[in-house]
């Protein structure tokens, strides 16, 4: 969807953002492209690990035969503990095109990434579909996407886990319930991490909570939709992936059908 035709439903909404401090700045721009406004509600801020337990375990983990990165923030911190080198025969992988811009950024030119940005996407990579006996090197956060290690390991892969970095909870401030509470413009819920979506029905009180869940939810992926929808939330949309322009594109244009409600209608 081109903008202009998006920007009569963008025009005066507000977006919650729930990515961490200091990375609203993407939802932003994308926003007020469109005449929209965003509401951070970060449920935590990012701190780089730095001492010899993620030290020692990064070095295993980028002795991989597939080493694997979870976000920009883990190549990042990763960086931050030593020179990123791949070696002959690795493979690379990035969850989604932000990640995989930060790897080149710091010197890995060969990394691939799925056109879905998310967990499902990225174990769909064919780099990931025979990995029986093989090792990969995961470079994350503590949390997060629970999905991708269970999986790996299902597979018969040995899980090589780096925890380079860590979420510190965060509760919303008292001006940001104010302002949610003040509020009488649509509001649309930028959904791309379900623990960051828990993490925000924990904080609320009650009376918000009501206010957020009338909310109409832009989920980055058909898990993340199917969560909201148990959480509460009525009105919800699927984006094509989790990049800002693509889950405003998914708020602005026709509702679409999910792959759980096309199942329940055929059976």
């Amino acid at each position: 969807m081109s903008p202009d035709a998006a920007t009569p439903k963008l025009r005066e909404c507000y977006v919650i953002s729930l990515r961490p401090v200091g990375g609203h700045a993407p939802m932003r721009r994308a926003a007020a492209a469109h005449g929209a406004r965003v509401l951070a509600l970060s449920p935590w801020r990012i701190e780089p690990r730095r001492d010899a337990v993620a030290r020692a375990a990064l070095r295993e983990a980028l002795q991989g035969d597939i080493v694997l990165f979870t976000s920009p923030s883990a190549v990042r911190a990763a960086a931050s503990l030593q020179r990123l080198r791949a070696r002959r025969g690795q493979a690379w992988l990035a969850v989604g095109s932000g990640t995989a811009a930060a790897l080149r950024r710091v010197g890995i030119a060969d990394v691939a990434a799925p056109s879905r940005m998310d967990s499902e996407g990225l174990l769909a990579l064919p780099a990931l579909g025979a990995v029986r006996g093989r090792s990969v090197g995961l470079v994350t956060a503590p949390g997060g996407r629970n999905l991708i290690a269970p999986t790996l390991a299902r597979r018969g892969a040995r899980v090589l886990r780096a925890e380079v970095y860590a979420r510190v909870p965060l509760t919303p401030t008292p001006r940001s319930l104010a302002r949610l509470r003040a509020l009488e413009a649509p509001v649309w819920l930028a959904l791309s991490s379900g623990e960051a979506l828990q993490r925000l029905l924990d904080a609320l009180p009650v009376d918000l909570l009501s206010r957020l869940r009338r909310a109409r939810v832009l989920a980055a992926s058909e898990r993340l939709a199917q969560l909201a929808r148990a959480s509460g939330f009525a009105d919800v949309r699927i984006a094509a992936d989790a990049r800002p322009r693509s889950l405003l594109a998914a708020g602005a244009g026709p509702a679409r059908r999910s792959k759980a409600s096309d199942s329940m209608r055929s059976s």
